[in-house]
């Protein structure tokens, strides 16, 4: 899904990366008047309708490229929620290379906006620690009711800091399953039996027929597959498999470091792309698998991904779980819109909010553009490319729908399974929880040492995680630096606030 600019932190970086720092808001971030909006607006809820309000601008910044038939999408949407709650919206993407130097100069130039996108591996207790979003709690209670039923309690809590809320997740799936994408065409070629493939070992035997067959395909492209290989084993600093609230040095752990050596070994084997330690950008590994110049990528996973991507890449894939789904606070904290301190209307903000979580209109809009011309209906639910339209030429490619408002409320594509948000709910039910779920780390007491063991994890953890190096010998020099960067610092301190967490709340 993107997760990318932090992946690197997955080594020893975890807790503090996936969960980030919480704090306070400042005075810039406190919550404003619930009897009017900061534009003099009175108060109403989405469902009250556009009565007695005035015109309003809603600015939507979030990641991706501004499609060729944005600006027609926007203004559809913009007639719509007219009646609704007297607003239009500005949608304002920004590519994913250049996000975070942008928005970073966005939040400290204080200009005005109203929603952003924001995740826990995407910085979002970093900027709730500096006071760039709004406490929501209250703008919940009094125009975003309907959301917290959508959601439930599991969402809501996970996404919370020390008990206040300052993004509204995706209603989307609640855990991740672990493994591969692969291209369809030559799972068939090869007759590879993937139904009952469950781990690494069994993909190994089906890369070694690719690698000896397929002199122009890569076996697996990126070093993605570590990344979440990590998340489906550790939730920050705590192992999957303990029973108890303790926090572990992954780099002293033999599971990880039996699985760093099986990356060296593929390595070796010539099953990575050429670019492996640098290729982590989820847009170049795609682009190889369209190109069919890659065979497997590894992903999180969750039902029907598959066919989310067929549809993305125009190329057939598969999917094959090597991980059961496993939900963290990250999950919780995984897609999220937040209101930032700037809006001059936080309460339109938040009717706006509501509405994606409530209205299949205007969602739909937003995921996947104009009726009859970026879509048609097939039933009352399903869609497809109109007459003449494919994924290459479509004029409004979903800027991605998982990270807006209720995704059970998204239309499917004609190619996927009916039944897949009933899929979602069981997926969302079954997985493991977390013993940690609902705990998020603040940096703020070691927060010199963090960034000083960021720079020691610049040095080494994309070149263990490709494969690209000896493990022992590295792992050894990772450690000296790490330690003297103040890492035990970090674990005694993570270890202090998960102690406080858990008496908090009576674990």
């Amino acid at each position: 899904m993107k997760k990318k600019l932090i992946a690197g932190g997955s080594l020893v970086l975890a807790t503090a990366l996936t969960l980030g720092a919480c704090g306070q808001s400042n005075d810039g971030g406190s919550q404003p008047s619930k009897e009017a909006g900061a534009s003099g607006t009175p108060s109403a809820s989405a469902s009250s309708g556009a009565a007695g309000l005035e015109p309003y601008k809603l600015t939507l910044v979030y990641p991706g490229s501004a499609q060729r038939d944005m600006a027609e999408v926007q203004e559809e949407m913009s007639k719509y929620l007219t009646e609704k709650i007297n607003a239009t919206v500005e949608l304002k993407p920004i590519d994913w290379g250049s996000w975070t130097d942008k928005t970073n100069l966005m939040k400290i130039s204080g200009e005005t906006f109203d929603l952003i996108f924001t995740a826990g591996w995407y910085g979002y207790a970093q900027d709730v620690s500096k006071g760039q979003f709004l406490e929501l709690n209250d703008l919940v209670a009094s125009h975003g009711k309907d959301i917290p039923q959508v959601l439930g309690d599991d969402f809501i809590k996970g996404a919370q800091i020390n008990g206040k809320l300052y993004g509204v997740p995706t209603k989307k799936e609640f855990a991740q399953g672990f493994g591969f994408l692969l291209n369809k065409d030559l799972v068939d070629k090869y007759n590879f039996d993937i139904s009952g493939v469950k781990t690494l070992e069994e993909m190994e035997e089906i890369f070694k027929t690719i690698k000896a067959n397929e002199p122009d395909v890569v076996p697996i492209v990126s070093n993605r597959f570590s990344n979440t290989w990590h998340a489906s084993n550790y939730d920050g600093k705590i192992s999957r498999d303990s029973k108890e609230l303790k926090v572990v040095d992954d780099l002293e752990d033999p599971k990880f470091i039996d699985f760093l050596k099986r990356m060296r070994q593929w390595n070796l084997n010539g099953w990575f792309d050429k670019d492996v330690v640098t290729s982590d950008d989820s847009d170049q590994a795609i682009n190889m698998i369209k190109a069919r110049k890659a065979f497997a990528i590894g992903q999180s996973l969750k039902p029907g991904k598959d066919k989310e991507m067929t549809v993305t890449t125009g190329v057939p894939l598969v999917q094959v779980e090597t991980a059961l789904p496993y939900t963290t606070t990250g999950e919780a904290q995984g897609a999220m819109l937040a209101i930032s301190r700037t809006s001059k209307d936080p309460e339109r903000a938040m009717m706006f909010l509501n509405l994606l979580y409530t209205d299949a209109k205007l969602l739909n809009m937003l995921d996947w553009g104009i009726e009859g011309k970026h879509y048609v209906k097939v039933s009352e639910n399903v869609i497809d490319y109109p007459e003449g339209v494919t994924a290459e030429s479509q004029g409004y490619p979903s800027p991605g729908g998982w990270m807006f408002g209720n995704q059970f409320n998204s239309y499917l594509w004609a190619n996927e399974d009916p039944d897949k948000w009933e899929q979602f709910s069981k997926f969302n039910d079954s997985a493991e929880r977390s013993i940690a779920l609902g705990f998020t780390f603040d940096e703020t007491p070691v927060k010199a040492e963090m960034a000083a063991i960021g720079n020691v994890e610049k040095e080494f953890g994309a070149v263990l995680r490709a494969g690209a190096v000896d493990v022992e010998e590295t792992i050894a020099k990772f450690k000296a630096k790490r330690d003297a960067a103040g890492y035990q610092k970090v674990l005694q301190e993570t270890q202090r606030q998960l102690d406080e967490w858990a008496k908090a709340n009576g674990k």
